[in-house]
């Protein structure tokens, strides 16, 4: 199968349509990016079942930085619509081959659980940080201890 260049208008859809989706972030200029171009393409031939997805950088800069590509050639895995792998840099075939066999043998159902953990402890963190947040405005706002109070009439006493 050969690569597929993504745009805005294919790029979400060709994810979420399900299987396993590579994507190579590169540019025409970028001398690793066309090193790497003929290995991915191979890659595409010989693992049929996979798409194999293009962005140019130049081209489509509202994806790349979307998805937050800060140098290229950098390399997207995508298993039933979800980011499993992500690096920068011109792989090796052998080590690309590993790549797409461990995304194949990944469990999904493991990942979900672990993506719905992940997010349940960012957001109990973010209450507890709430929380503290309230309590500490809460303590700024409460009136002087006795002792303060004290002292404050006793300063007004002697100014009269």
């Amino acid at each position: 199968m050969a690569t597929v260049n993504l745009t805005m208008d294919t790029f979400e859809k060709t994810i979420t349509d399900g299987g396993i989706v590579l994507i190579d972030y590169w540019a025409e200029w970028c001398g690793p990016c066309r090193q790497f171009g003929p290995t991915f393409e191979a890659a595409s031939e010989k693992h049929t079942d996979i798409t194999f997805a293009k962005v140019d950088t130049e081209a489509e800069r509202e994806i790349a930085g979307g998805m937050g590509i800060q140098s290229i050639p950098t390399l997207m895995a995508f298993k039933d619509g979800v980011g499993v792998f992500s690096q920068a840099g011109a792989l090796p075939p052998a080590t690309l081959d590993d790549l797409i066999e461990q995304v194949r043998g990944l469990d999904m159902t493991a990942v979900h659980e672990q993506i719905a953990a992940e997010e349940k402890a960012l957001r109990d963190a973010q209450q507890a940080e709430q929380a503290t947040q309230s309590a500490s405005s809460a303590e700024s706002e409460q009136p002087a201890d006795a002792e303060t109070d004290d002292a404050l009439d006793s300063a007004a006493r002697t100014e009269s």
